[in-house]
């Protein structure tokens, strides 16, 4: 099984969907992608819990009623069904997806 993964890996596997993510591993409840919106992100909430690690570019993330600025290295965490996206990213703008947990979310 494969362990290591770059953004490199990420921006090659793009090339080859037509799709602005790409799914580069599973295990168990964990899937990682790597996404790279163009122009808008068209996110719509998700069944599950989701971590994001931005890996290139800035921007800004909106998330229950705030906006903050993202840069490479923030991690941010969204629960199931929560609404949010990224704004005035730049054209180098992509992010590690890290969803996880049953759908619905962790139950805390």
């Amino acid at each position: 099984m494969r362990n290591l993964f770059s953004p490199d890996d990420g921006v090659r596997q793009l090339k080859t969907v037509p799709t602005e993510f790409v799914e580069l591993f599973r295990h168990g409840s964990l899937v990682v992608e790597y996404y790279k919106p163009d122009r808008i992100d068209k996110q719509q909430p998700h069944e599950r819990d989701e971590i994001y690690v931005i890996t290139t570019g800035s921007g800004t993330f909106l998330y229950a009623g705030t906006s903050m600025s993202v840069k490479p290295g923030d991690l941010l965490f969204v629960p199931a069904g929560m609404e949010h996206r990224f704004e005035n990213f730049t054209e180098d703008f992509a992010t590690w997806v890290l969803f996880y947990g049953p759908i619905g979310g962790e139950k805390i």
